[in-house]
């Protein structure tokens, strides 16, 4: 009988359970997905009950992603280049801390568009929060190297980029400049939460530049299309929707959690239904 939940604040009009029900289902196993909503003031207090709780697993969602790992008894490395944890186990040698969220990108985008690797196009991410730096992270170690960060603060661009070990040749760039060579980029990933319900009528950056075929991503997912994504395809642009890493991150987490590998492309059709209120 498998015991997840997750830790946030606030948490209730996460989708999570609904999709971990869903894989629990598909993979034939029984269990509960709780949401935990920790006020900040009490942290500390609630993160030790938690434990007392003998979960089996839970995931991590804002404002909790970096102030977890020190209640952590081992994280990953990858997360720990983040600096950033959003799924955790329980194991023998206690709690161990991931991420998923690059990672659920990556492979989201990889699924829908494999041509974007294997012809390595250059990429621009806009954003420079820890959305923007797992992706980063994620699509570096997927093979691509040509990736630019654009944000309102310079400075902020190029501590994500600072913050891989891996060589690059990405640079930092403003806005303005971003939206000057758009036409460069075979992949625009939009990181931040502009566009977001009930905002949605709003778009981080014009597309007047993009060309024609060019990959758009968004990584908010309600509204389903954004504002950006609805210019993007009157452009001719090819689109990537934030639902889909959703769903592929918390699939990769199933796996850290229970060692089965489901397939996110059951879940699709019915995660949108339930994300249009159908």
């Amino acid at each position: 009988m498998l015991r997840l939940g997750l830790i946030g604040h606030p948490v209730g009009h996460s989708l999570s359970p609904w999709i971990h029900e869903r894989l629990m289902e598909h993979e034939g196993l029984e269990g509960t997905y709780e949401l935990f909503d920790i006020d900040p003031d009490t942290f500390d207090h609630q993160i030790h009950e938690l434990k007392d709780k003998g979960l089996d697993g839970f995931n991590i969602t804002v404002p909790y992603k970096e102030k977890i790992i020190p209640y952590l008894d081992e994280v990953d490395s990858s997360a720990r280049e983040l600096g950033a944890v959003n799924t955790v186990k329980n194991t023998a040698r206690g709690w161990v801390g991931y991420n998923t969220d690059g990672i659920g990108f990556a492979v989201s985008v990889r699924n829908r568009y494999p041509e974007l690797f294997y012809n390595e196009q250059r990429v621009l991410i806009i954003g420079s929060g820890g959305a923007s730096r797992g992706i980063y992270h994620a699509l570096l170690e997927a093979g691509l190297s040509k990736i630019d960060i654009a944000n309102r603060t310079i400075e902020k661009a190029e501590e994500v980029i600072k913050s891989a070990s891996t060589n690059s040749e990405s640079k930092a760039l403003s806005l303005d400049k971003a939206v000057e060579q758009l036409n460069d980029y075979g992949l625009i990933v939009q990181t931040t939460v502009v566009g977001m319900s009930p905002n949605d009528h709003t778009a981080i950056i014009p597309l007047y530049n993009l060309k024609e075929g060019t990959v758009v991503s968004d990584i908010v997912y309600r509204p389903l299309e954004t504002r950006f994504l609805q210019e993007a395809k009157n452009r001719g642009a090819k689109l990537h929707f934030g639902h889909e890493m959703l769903l592929q991150q918390a699939v990769y987490a199933f796996h850290i959690w229970t060692d089965t590998n489901p397939d996110a492309s059951l879940l699709l059709e019915g995660f949108e239904k339930k994300l249009k209120g159908v």
